[in-house]
């Protein structure tokens, strides 16, 4: 289960990159009742989604050439230099260089030894999001990647992660990982590592970081999303033990997922 309470390796902050940023704003603001809130004219057009008046993700313009629109998700980190250091040791790649965002803290951006983008972040002023795992926030990350076992042993390189692993039907294993000192129990778990199946490599699936966004309806969301021009990946399905939960793509072709019922 996410909280606010960050320690190093945990989900601490998640941004849309898209072609439109007033257009994401108003499809967010349809499907989960986000408002945008602008960081300010020195900011370059990035800016908050809130609920409620707390931050729950940042929205800004994409920056990088050839770029398509994408979630981000950004794991805690007490030194993004540091962090830096053991991404390229342990086989990936810098897209960002740490730099930081006025006071707010410190950020990178990387590439996984499969491909899969993500992000750090150092807080200052800023600790991270400001609501999660409560209804229309991020509940949950999710890695598809090609490689499982490579991906475990990076991470747990990069953020010193615990994995369990799962076994699924059909021999697919979902591993769950959780941070060292992100509390104690069974409900400890940040995210699951899954490795993609050959359908979805044969449909043009590629390694990726995605969010959930709890909802307390899947199916109403749902209807609510494709209504204002989502594509769907997979419709509401009931998983056992988990929830109710479906895949989609934002217009802009940003994937993310719905759930209701948090995963454990």
């Amino acid at each position: 289960m996410l909280t606010t309470d960050y320690v190093p390796g945990s989900p601490n902050w998640l941004d849309l990159g898209a072609p439109d940023t007033d257009a994401a704003a108003a499809f967010y603001s349809a499907v989960l009742g986000w408002t945008f809130r602008s960081a300010g004219p020195d900011a370059g057009g990035y800016g908050f989604f809130q609920r409620g008046g707390r931050t729950v993700g940042g929205l800004g313009p994409l920056t990088e050439t050839g770029a398509s629109a994408a979630w981000t998700v950004y794991f805690h980190t007490p030194d993004a230099d540091a962090t830096r250091e053991r991404v390229e040791q342990a086989g990936g790649s810098v897209r960002v260089p740490p730099q930081d965002v006025f006071t707010a803290g410190r950020m990178a951006a990387f590439t996984d030894p499969a491909g899969a983008d993500f992000g750090v972040w150092q807080p200052g002023d800023v600790p991270g999001l400001e609501t999660v795992s409560e209804p229309n926030s991020l509940c949950w990350t999710e890695l598809y990647t090609t490689d499982a076992a490579v991906a475990k042993s990076f991470y747990r390189s990069v953020f010193s992660w615990e994995a369990q692993d799962m076994p699924m039907d059909g021999g697919i294993v979902y591993s769950v990982v959780s941070s060292p000192g992100g509390g104690k129990g069974e409900d400890t778990g940040q995210g699951g590592i899954m490795q993609l199946p050959q359908e979805n490599l044969d449909a043009g699936s590629t390694p990726e970081w995605h969010p959930y966004f709890g909802v307390t309806d899947c199916d109403a969301v749902f209807a609510v999303a494709t209504a204002n021009g989502a594509d769907v990946l997979m419709p509401p399905t009931d998983v056992p033990g988990v929830g109710r939960l479906a895949a989609l793509k934002d217009p802009a072709g940003a994937p993310f997922s719905l759930i209701t019922g948090e995963p454990s």
